[in-house]
């Protein structure tokens, strides 16, 4: 096996993921980043990431990087870093499309003694047992013998300026022992929090499942401890630092879980153990509860408006936040959309505010216009859906300004004091 610390690399999939993976490479290596979607790759030749998890100044800097939608231009190089999304279909069950796809390019480019990393989340086997059969169709070439294969999950936390790729330990593992030694080795050259190399790809690519399966049901522990101090009129808050005070206490807090990580990756993994005839119970229950968190915060707004004497239907309600975290664009999976949308089946007029987001991919992907800004005077109800910055920093008495005489504030995230809002989760 060849080492693989200083060949050509290319990065097919150029998102949160993949788009810092290349910059980072290029560092040491010609590395090509490949995507579908043209007008990426022509913002990327700009020098301007959309994403905001490259600056600029350091795309531009990246001198050995080139940004291409032609799958010809894969022919020279000898690693391929597969970085595409892995989302849920409607049904909630894993849609391997695009990471397929990806696998038909790879394998158009494919050569003897090449390796393929996947970086994608999955469920364990994919890579095995579904890319590399696409990798030996499309190039002819057989897996262990002419081509190798690696897995390294990402964990990329978009928004995140202090946790980025070279501050996170990598988790790596390989085909082979001695390939999976190579991936260590190419992945040293940029992390420079350490690797981990797992025994399998399979034992790696299970880590990831289990990542944010993880963070899930501890969230979904906390939203139902929230739901039930707030029937006891308890502020959860208080309860949380009181018992954070322990030096073992996880440090969870309720809220919608939304995003392509958490809300999506434990459906992977049950739709596995389902596959292998286990129906777990935990997992999804904490899955249903998360989801449920938006219905749930408008009931409990509506019941706040009305003991205000606010009539519903009519009502105007303002919505700051559509991102699925703070300080990040990023709406994928974002879980404010059902609190728009549960509004509106009462009959109330929403506008949701966030300077964060694109307007335009907003309205392309969930029909929702949002407004510029928002004006003062005017809204019977606030929700303050994502902590952005820009929210804090506005204060309690900007924030209530933008209400009418009587109206109802409801901090999901905590942003304003206990005093400051009507309602918290």
């Amino acid at each position: 096996m060849r080492s693989l610390t200083d060949q050509k690399i290319a990065v097919i999939g150029l998102g949160y993921v993949g788009l810092p993976l290349a910059v980072e490479f290029s560092k040491h290596h010609q590395v090509v980043g490949f995507d579908v979607n043209r007008h990426r790759i022509d913002a990327l030749r700009e020098g301007h990431d959309a994403t905001l998890e490259v600056a600029d100044d350091e795309l531009r800097a990246a001198e050995t990087l080139a940004f291409t939608d032609d799958p010809a231009a894969l022919k020279d190089c000898t690693v391929f870093i597969a970085t595409v999304p892995t989302p849920i279909d409607r049904h909630k069950r894993p849609d391997l499309g695009m990471l397929l796809r990806a696998s038909e390019t790879i394998g158009s480019a494919l050569k003897p003694g090449d390796v393929v990393i996947y970086e994608s989340t999955v469920y364990p086997g994919v890579t095995e047992e579904e890319c590399v059969p696409v990798l030996e169709r499309v190039s002819g070439l057989r897996f262990n013998v002419d081509f190798f294969a690696g897995y390294s999950p990402e964990r990329i936390n978009p928004g995140d300026k202090l946790h980025r790729l070279p501050d996170i330990k990598k988790v790596t593992s390989g085909s082979t022992p001695e390939v999976a030694e190579a991936v260590d080795a190419l992945y040293r050259q940029i992390i420079t929090a350490g690797t981990h190399k797992a025994s399998s790809i399979r034992v790696a690519e299970a880590a990831k499942a289990i990542e944010n399966t993880q963070r899930d049901v501890n969230i979904a522990l906390v939203n139902e401890l929230s739901i039930i101090f707030n029937k006891m009129n308890i502020d959860t808050e208080a309860v949380l630092l009181a018992a954070g005070t322990k030096w073992n206490f996880l440090n969870f807090r309720p809220g919608l879980v939304g995003g392509h990580c958490i809300g999506v990756d434990p459906y992977y993994l049950t739709h596995m153990a389902q596959s292998i005839g286990y129906n777990p119970e935990i997992i999804l229950a904490g899955r249903r509860l998360n989801d449920s968190m938006g219905t749930y915060a408008v009931s409990q707004l509506v019941k706040a408006m009305t003991k205000a004497r606010i009539y519903i239907p009519g009502a105007r309600v303002l919505v700051m936040g559509l991102a699925f975290k703070e300080n990040c664009p990023d709406m994928r999976n974002s879980r404010v959309v059902d609190i728009v949308t549960e509004l509106k089946q009462y009959g109330t007029n929403v506008d949701v505010y966030d300077p964060w987001i694109s307007r335009e991919d907003a309205f392309h992907e969930y029909g929702i216009q949002p407004i510029e800004e928002p004006v003062k005077g005017v809204y019977d109800a606030i929700v303050l859906a994502v902590s952005h910055r820009e929210f804090a920093e506005m204060g309690a008495a900007a924030l209530h300004a933008f209400g009418k005489d009587q109206h109802v504030v409801y901090d999901l995230k905590y942003v304003l004091p206990a005093d400051a809002s009507d309602l918290r989760l």
